[in-house]
């Protein structure tokens, strides 16, 4: 297994897909930080983080067969917590909903789903502030927040000058104060 440490994203997707276990298992190795950092960092909380990025592996073996890579698995991981996470505030979204539902009269229910639809709508606007931006700064921002890479990183990445990538972070951040207003620091905690 020594030498599946030097192996490629590419080469230890190709020995994954046939079931090869120590391929998961350097797979697991290089990757279970970064991705546990960044559900830790947007969640505020490690077991839950680490109860995500479980089910993450776990829903990555189950899907070995018919894995394909694309982008790396940096970027496959990334997506995932992003996805663990938005599934996991979608079933708390609806938990509560039911609670009040439960417990309260039609009007407070219809708002419960209102509100929810509300957490969808601006998701949804989000991401189009996001594509807004000019498309090196949606780089740098999608690398900072979506992936969890430090400035020193992206500046590295993407052969540029850490005061370029913070100009490019600075411009993000400006563009979605602008859009997002007051809620501006909710969407940066719930999202990043």
């Amino acid at each position: 297994m020594s030498s599946y440490n030097t192996f490629t994203d590419y080469e230890l997707a190709d020995l994954f897909k046939t079931g090869d276990r120590a391929a998961f298992t350097v797979i697991y190795q290089r990757y279970w930080k970064k991705i546990f950092v960044i559900a830790a960092k947007r969640l505020g909380d490690a077991h839950v983080a680490e109860e995500i990025v479980q089910e993450i592996f776990l829903n990555f073996w189950r899907k070995r067969h018919s894995f394909v890579i694309t982008t790396g698995f940096q970027n496959y991981f990334a997506i995932a917590v992003k996805f663990e996470i938005l599934d996991l505030m979608r079933k708390k979204a609806n938990a509560d909903a039911y609670k009040k539902e439960m417990t309260s009269s039609y009007s407070e229910a219809d708002e419960s789903t209102l509100r929810h639809l509300d957490l969808m709508e601006l998701q949804q606007k989000l991401q189009l502030t996001i594509k807004s931006l000019p498309e090196k700064c949606q780089l740098v921002f999608k690398l900072k927040h979506e992936q969890g890479y430090s400035q020193k990183e992206i500046a590295e990445e993407l052969q540029i000058s850490e005061k370029t990538v913070e100009a490019h972070l600075s411009k993000a951040r400006k563009t979605l104060k602008q859009s997002f207003g007051k809620l501006f620091s909710v969407i940066m905690f719930i999202y990043f």
